[in-house]
């Protein structure tokens, strides 16, 4: 019979799978796509529990307030500044055109005016390694290489927070409490390792441990797990 899986139960809106986004202090993103030059100023450091680097509180001469993740280096009262021919400075944001190959950069706008999508994470940073008439090649901190448009804005420098990875949890409580506060499903558990009234691969009653990892494409939802309807299995022969 049909089960519901994890993956299913996650976003129905129940308590254990709901983020405490009412306790998270905003978005991180670029205020509105302004071609001229707008200088500002941070006004105070903030930490997030839905972020995983310190945030930047930023206000600019024309009234706007905005969060953006605070590079390593700075500090409160530093000047902020954004616009096409502003200084290659850490934290001005610039669009990728107007940034020489090589130099550090993180959140970076997929289209002109999203407010940034890459590289956001504690520690990031990406590079430009080729500039084209109508796209700029960026190398992300995965090593994977994407096009961007060259009004695409990005700021200066690399994500403070470095050390986050560095240091241990110790112990699994510990863990728990740092995944719930972002809403992250953790543990992870293999399918096998469950009962089975929670997974069809689950329970140890029957001599073969779990059940097969091939799925009709006729089956029902909650049996639909594994490869669905695969072509091939198993070694070439």
């Amino acid at each position: 019979m049909g089960k519901n899986l994890i993956q299913q139960a996650r976003g129905k809106g129940g308590p254990r799978y709901r983020a405490p986004s009412f306790r998270y202090k905003g978005k991180s993103k670029y205020g509105n796509y302004e071609r001229e030059t707008l200088n500002g100023k941070i006004i105070n450091l903030i930490h997030c529990q839905g972020h995983s680097a310190p945030l930047a509180q930023v206000e600019y001469t024309n009234g706007n307030v905005v969060l953006m993740q605070a590079p390593e280096g700075v500090r409160i009262g530093d000047k902020v500044e954004t616009g096409v021919n502003v200084d290659i400075k850490k934290c001005n944001m610039l669009p990728l055109k107007s940034i020489p190959e090589g130099i550090d950069i993180y959140n970076i706008e997929s289209f002109p005016g999203d407010g940034g999508k890459f590289v956001k994470s504690s520690g990031g940073s990406a590079k430009i390694i080729t500039k084209m008439q109508n796209r700029v090649v960026v190398e992300l901190p995965s090593a994977k290489r994407r096009d961007f448009l060259p009004d695409c804005r990005a700021t200066i420098g690399i994500v403070a927070g470095s050390g986050r990875k560095e240091k241990p949890f110790l112990k699994a409580g510990k863990r728990y409490y740092a995944m719930k506060a972002k809403n992250k499903l953790w543990p992870q558990v293999s399918g096998s390792s469950m009962n089975s009234v929670d997974h069809p691969f689950g329970g140890s009653s029957s001599a073969s441990k779990s059940g097969p990892t091939q799925a009709s494409r006729n089956a029902p939802p909650g049996r639909k797990v594994g490869k669905i309807a695969p072509k091939k299995t198993g070694k070439k022969r």
